[in-house]
């Protein structure tokens, strides 16, 4: 919201009418593959427990679920929220795209609905197939559960804010159990830790300022989200209420469910996109006063490279 100490624009005679025109859906799903919710059901219940991590309060574990299987984190003591990351586990670059994902399904997870993975992967990394919080849907102040709008908290935002230095907060946890899978330096794992599904998490926008706020989850021992068909996965396990965290736990399980079918297919193009640097020649025209530049290829394809420049067309 602006503050009072800037001056406001006057709004237009018609600002009224141009604030009353009805929003549409930007990215409709109804394209997209129905998920056979009773295959899910039918695969579920022939379930074989084959992994069982405990993750304490500010920490994370990194676990590996091959595809078709299915996993699922639970709350054993106390009302706690925690992070979870994904990627592919045979190449980190492909990785969970919690803008996209909010993109397509709204900020807030649940039973049916898909984690996608970042460009130029666009494919479903894993699917919700339970969720016993799916009740609470939005609360009063606009809260709802799982949500894919909060990035993760972090040390630079914290010290930022408040000039303290805090390292068990769930960007590092999250760090420690992605350098501790793949062997490699903290400065290295730091790069593949990304924006998280925050699981359990009661959050909104405040209706006034629209603000992200977060609430005392509805989170209660016993409760569980679980989830079909990652590679890897890291799950960092939030402490917020410091009473009771010291006491809470969450288990993260995974299962194989045998006859299962692999249903789900690469949304991404068959042929890695041009970004509009096809035929550069009939988009740059002839810029004879031009700063800056553009180098190119003649061809119907994509240029081998860009330099550095800016295109300025100047008007005389």
């Amino acid at each position: 919201m602006p503050s009072d100490l800037w001056p406001r624009s006057i709004p237009p005679l018609d600002s009224a009418a141009r604030q009353a025109v009805r929003p549409v859906i930007t990215y409709p799903v109804d394209q997209l593959p129905p998920i056979d919710a009773v295959m899910f059901q039918r695969a579920k219940a022939q379930m074989t427990l084959i992994q069982s991590l405990t993750i304490p309060p500010r920490d994370a574990q990194a676990f590996r679920v091959p595809k078709g299987h299915f996993f699922r984190i639970v709350s054993i003591e106390g009302p706690q929220v925690g992070d979870l990351n994904l990627w592919h586990a045979d190449n980190l670059q492909e990785r969970f795209f919690s803008g996209k994902t909010r993109a397509l399904h709204g900020t807030h997870l649940t039973t049916g609905e898909h984690l996608w993975s970042n460009f130029p992967y666009l494919r479903t990394m894993a699917t919700i197939t339970q969720d016993t919080l799916d009740w609470y849907g939005y609360d009063a102040d606009g809260g709802g559960i799982h949500d894919v709008i909060g990035t993760r908290c972090d040390p630079y935002t914290n010290h930022l804010l408040t000039g303290a230095h805090y390292h068990n907060c769930c960007h590092s946890n999250l760090t420690r159990a992605v350098a501790s899978i793949t062997k490699t330096a903290l400065t290295n794992a730091e790069q593949h830790v990304h924006d998280v599904l925050n699981v359990f998490m009661c959050t909104g926008f405040t209706k006034d300022t629209h603000q992200y706020f977060m609430k005392a989850s509805p989170v209660r021992p016993g409760t569980v989200i679980g989830i079909k068909r990652l590679r890897t996965g890291a799950f960092q396990h939030r402490q917020h209420f410091r009473r009771k965290a010291l006491r809470a736990t969450f288990v993260e399980e995974a299962f194989r469910a045998d006859g299962i079918e692999q249903f789900e297919r690469p949304f991404a193009p068959g042929e890695a996109p041009a970004h509009g640097a096809v035929n550069v020649d009939d988009v740059v025209g002839n810029l004879p006063d031009q700063a800056g530049g553009i180098g190119q290829r003649r061809a119907h394809d994509v240029p081998a490279e860009f330099s550095i420049g800016t295109v300025i067309k100047h008007h005389v």
